[in-house]
Formats: C-alpha cells, structure tokens, sequence
C-alpha cells in the first residue's frame, strides 16, 4: 500500500511540468562546481553555484544521472562526481586509485555510445587532455575551495543554461540504456505489471538520523532476509519503474526545501494526497513550527481549517480524497515504518479539528492558540530538550492525533512528571493533560463530550481538581503576604500536594492562617477566606493518594484557579 501510494504520486508529480520531479534515469542533485568548456574542449571557467550564507548556503540543483549504489569498490556516476573521479585529482585516496576512479568516470561516458552532441563532445576532449587540469587551476580561489570541500563537479558547454548531461541527445541516450539485456524479468508486485526487477533499489536520502548516503525501505543485505536461494530484490520483486519512482517520490517529499514534511520526534514525516488538496498544502501550517516573522501562522491555518470542516466549503472531490502521512525513522542501514496513516480529507480534517478543540484552554496574551505538536511534546522532555523526548512518545501521538484514538498513557504520564520535578505547570504541559483526560473520558463514555473545561469550572466536584485550585489559592494567599518572596509553597510541596494530599495539606491549611493575618486589607482577607470555602465545599477528609488521572486534575485546577487570578474581571465577564 505504501509502495502503491507513492507511485501514485510520482505519477501524479510528473505529469504536471512544474513539479520538477525527475523522470526515469535522473535526480535533482546539488552541484556546487561546474567546469565550463567550449566546443573544442578548452575549460572557459570554473564556476562556484552556492548561494546564501551560513545555514542558509545551499548549491543549485541541477537534472542529473541518478546516482548508482557505492561500496568499497570502484563504480563512477555519469557526468556528475567528485573532483577524484571527474578530474582526477587526488584530494583524500591514494594517486593510483584515483588514476583507476578517474578510469572508471571516462568508460561511463564512453559506454553511452557513439553519441552526436557538441556537449558531450566537447567534455570527451576535455579528459583525453594530459594538460586539462593546468588550466583549471589558473582559477585559484574557486579550485582551492573544491579540493577542500571535495565536492561533486560536473560539465557545462559555454553558453548553456543547463549542465551536459540535461543536454536533449545525452538524456536520451541514458533513457534508453536504461534497460540491458542482461536483466531479470518477472511481475512487479506493486503494479501487477510485467516489469524488469530491480536488484537494488536506490537509496531513500533525508531522514534524519539516517545514514548520509542514504538508506533503504526494500533490501535484502544478509542470508537470514532471503529465500528459496533468490538473491537481493528478486525476493519481493519490485519493478524497475516502480522502484525508480517510489523512491523519487519519497525524495521529494523529504527534501530539505520540502512543504510536505515535518520532523515528528524521531520521525521525519511526509504527508500527501491522492490529488491536489487543502490539506496537502496546509497540514505543516498546522503541526509545525511557525516561522519567526509569522508566529502566528498555526493560528490563521487551524481557524481556517475550523471553518472549512463546520461549513462544508471543503468540495466533494476534496473531501473524498484518499490522504496519506508516513512516518519514517532511521534503523542502521534501513528504514522503519514508525506510522502509516491513510484515510479521506475530510475525516482526517475532523480528527485534526478534534485535537485542537481538545487542547483549547485558557492562557495569557503571548500564547498562541495553536500549539505545534513539538511545543507539546518537547514541554514533556528533560530540560525542554528534543533529544530527551521519550522514544516512540511522537509517533504514538501522531498515530493517535490523526486516527482519532486515545492519547498514549505515556504522554499524561510525561507531562505530570515534568511538574513533579520542575514544580512548573506551563500552558503547554496543562493543555496535554486536558487534552488526554477529556479524550479518555470521552471513549470510555462516549455521552460525555469533556471533563474538564476551557477555563476555571467552579462546578467541578473532582477532588484532585478542587485540591489543585486550593492549592494555587494557598499560594496566592502565601505571595500576597509575603510580596517578592523567593520560593512558595509551589517549589516546596507540590509534588506531595498533588500526590499524598494528607500529608501537607493539614499544615498548608494552618500556614494560612499565618498568613492572611499578615494582610493589611481586610477585605482581601474576607475575599480569599469565602474562596477557600466555596472550594472546600465538598471536599471531606483529605485522600491519602491522588491516581495519575487525578494529578493531572490537580494540574489543571492549579493551573485554571492561576489564570482566574490574573484575568482581568471585564475579560473574564467577556
């Protein structure tokens, strides 16, 4: 199915001449040097194609041969490949084997034929030449920063926009060598087609934490992975058409200038559609990270999605639609399927608009509406670090984001540790916690919509909920005593608090006391004492122990009893 899907993209992709996706044979690559000769053969110029600065100093991507599987040995691409093998120049091996890779690069373009191009013409005379680097090197500056960087070089005709091998006589010429004779034939198993087998399929680039050449969803590497002695891709026959463009389309889709990616924890994900939609363009606007000169991009693109789902505007074509999100995470020299999700746009529309509605909750004026789901996620890791995000945690919460399940019990699990020991609940943290609670509620008793609210519920009866706003009280009693005090009762009890009440809330009650006697105002004290009644109604003894779902209302009465604080009364009537 994964396979198929893809396909189905690239398919899609190269039948619109925009989309710059490569045809068979071919990749965009980066080619940062680019020798430049006449017709005769003579090198015109050595040209440097970075442009931008720092992170930012990317190399123009040109149409060239695709890359063919390395190892140990020697094997040369066609007209692309660093200066070792294109110019024969030592940089990091030895002069003998540089002499043989320069070799090889010569017999890849002398296998392509008898071949009638000015182009290609002029870049054979170029190598026959036993003087042809003297000349390069009269461009110092430039030829100093290729031998450093050991980057991949190519050819150019003066006067040309496009490199040799985009040249219409050479891409004909590798289009059709691109099936010898000697290949294996069989039915691809994604096309039901007869097809010729590809042995090894080329290399999916741009996972993070893959390895940099690349790695492979369909290999076959070691004995224990094949059968009935069939030998690399023979066994689960792929075609080579196939295999070409499940693998371009993949690299597409996780190149860095991507809109159709995303990193979620561990998982560089993709996401597309059958055909061209909303949510195609817009899912990254609604889990990723804003730009920093739109911070508030996530905002426009989720109430946009609001209105779209609950006034029908989506078109029946659009709604229909068969939507995919594909989570990859690097495993040695493969790739692992860490989720796979297919469903219509419209359903997934509604899910994603159900994990927004379930996050909503009442926060100051600098929040954003939207949180992205690393916000959500980093807020549950040690020191606020991505690389301390639990493993799996993001996948598990994608899956469960866009199939409508469940959060995973590990996410409540993380965030109510994190306030356990930084004594800190953050908007983030306290809108996961809603967020789970309420969708647990919700499947286990599907007549309930929510538990717990946007903002502060004082008919809310829940004991770890009505202890979590008398503590954020008892707090706010102990600062106004208190004014400029350096730690409150939050840094010193809140883990007992909000775990064993009983054995601090008896003297955080007494404490109290002491404290509302040190307030000048009256009136603030007969304020704060019927708010500690109003919330003490209904509550009896004080538990022994609060269950991990209680916590997490313990955090969200804190945390709602805190902003109720500190908004302004014409907002809270607003």
């Amino acid at each position: 199915m994964i396979l198929q899907a893809l396909k189905e993209y690239y398919d899609r992709k190269a039948a619109d001449p925009q989309s710059q996706v490569a045809p068979p044979g071919f990749e965009w690559k980066e080619i940062p040097y680019i020798v430049v000769l006449d017709p005769a053969g003579n090198p015109v110029s050595l040209d440097c194609s970075y442009e931008g600065s720092g992170k930012n100093r990317r190399a123009k991507k040109h149409l060239v041969p695709k890359a063919i599987k390395k190892t140990s040995g020697i094997a040369s691409n066609l007209l692309w490949e660093n200066p070792e093998y294109a110019l024969g120049v030592p940089v990091k091996g030895k002069p003998d084997r540089v002499a043989v890779q320069h070799d090889a690069f010569i017999q890849r373009i002398a296998d392509l034929g008898d071949i009638s191009d000015q182009g290609l013409d002029a870049v054979r005379y170029f190598l026959t030449q036993t003087e042809k680097m003297k000349v390069v090197q009269t461009y110092e500056e430039t030829w100093k920063k290729l031998l450093d960087e050991s980057a991949n070089v190519s050819f150019q005709l003066a006067g040309d926009a496009s490199l040799v091998c985009e040249r219409k006589a050479v891409r004909s010429a590798i289009q059709a060598a691109l099936h010898p004779n000697d290949t294996e034939h069989g039915v691809c198993l994604v096309t039901g087609e007869p097809d010729v087998i590809e042995r090894l399929h080329p290399a999916i680039k741009g996972v993070w934490g893959a390895q940099s050449m690349g790695a492979n969803i369909v290999s076959f590497n070691l004995d224990a992975f094949c059968s009935f002695g069939k030998d690399q891709g023979a066994n689960a026959p792929v075609g080579e058409e196939t295999a070409f463009a499940y693998t371009t389309a993949l690299n597409h889709l996780l190149d860095k200038d991507s809109k159709q990616r995303m990193q979620v924890g561990d998982a560089s994900t993709v996401f597309w559609s059958a055909r061209p939609s909303f949510l195609e363009d817009h899912l990254i606007d609604f889990f990723g990270e804003p730009p920093k000169d739109d911070p508030d991009r996530n905002t426009r693109a989720v109430a946009d999605l609001f209105n779209a789902v609950r006034n029908g505007t989506l078109s029946e074509p659009d709604r229909e639609t068969q939507f995919y999100v594909l989570g990859l995470a690097p495993n040695a020299s493969r790739l692992a399927i860490r989720f796979w999700i297919s469903d219509s746009v419209i359903n997934m529309a509604g899910k994603i608009c159900r994990h927004f509605d379930d996050l909503q909750l009442v926060h100051g004026p600098r929040d954003q509406d939207a949180l992205p789901l690393f916000r959500l996620l980093v807020s549950t890791a040690t020191a606020g670090k991505s690389e301390n995000i639990q493993p799996n945690l993001a996948g598990e919460t994608m899956r469960a984001i866009l199939q409508g399940l469940p959060y995973p019990k590990t996410l409540l699990q993380a965030a109510i540790r994190r306030i356990r020991a930084e004594h800190d609940v953050t908007y983030p943290r306290a809108a996961l916690i809603k967020a789970c609670i309420n969708r647990t509620v919700r499947t286990s008793t599907p007549t309930k919509e929510r538990e717990l609210a946007v903002s502060l519920d004082e008919s809310n009866t829940n004991i770890g909920y009505r202890l979590g706003r008398l503590f954020a009280v008892l707090e706010k009693v102990q600062q106004e005593a208190n004014p400029g005090i350096n730690a409150t009762i939050r840094d010193r009890f809140y883990g007992a608090a909000s775990g064993t009440p009983v054995a601090v809330f008896a003297n955080l009650m007494r404490l109290k006391n002491h404290h509302l006697a040190k307030m000048e105002s009256a009136g603030r004290r007969v304020q704060f004492e019927k708010l500690i009644g109003g919330i003490m109604e209904g509550v009896g003894d004080f538990p022994p122990h609060l269950s991990l779902a209680d916590q997490g209302r313990f955090a969200i009465g804190y945390y709602h009893q805190m902003q109720d604080f500190y908004t302004k009364k014409s907002d809270k009537s607003e």
